[in-house]
């Protein structure tokens, strides 16, 4: 599965961003995805997860009630929805594939990977 995110870039802090993840694969719809990201000298962090069809999601703590992740299966495209954007938000996102229907927080369980793309909030 290859995957393609885009919809970084520079805004101020309390702003909105949407990432968005285009998969080549037919076979989307049936697994699992997911975001994570990467600050400067950190090490890559869980954001996000979703399930095969949407029904399940899961979120970092330091996410939870602002960014929200979804899926649009039959354009094989994941999202996600990033509000009141913070300075500790700054990093390049990654979305991810699991070859399993169900999520999950755990870097290793992703298979492959997109190749990033950069947020930074401005405070």
């Amino acid at each position: 599965v290859q995957l393609q995110a885009s919809g970084g870039g520079l805004v101020q802090a309390g702003g909105s961003l949407r990432l968005s993840c285009a998969a080549s694969a037919r076979t989307f719809s049936s697994y699992a995805m997911g975001w994570f990201r990467q600050a400067p000298g950190q090490e890559r962090e869980f954001v996000a997860a979703i399930n095969w069809n949407g029904g399940s999601t899961f979120y970092a703590d330091s996410v939870k009630g602002r960014f929200t992740i979804s899926r649009v299966n039959v354009k094989n495209t994941l999202y996600l929805q990033m509000n009141s954007l913070k300075a500790e938000d700054t990093a390049v996102y990654y979305c991810a594939s699991r070859f399993q229907a169900a999520a999950s927080t755990r870097p290793a369980d992703f298979g492959s990977w997109g190749q990033g793309t950069q947020v930074t909030v401005s405070s």
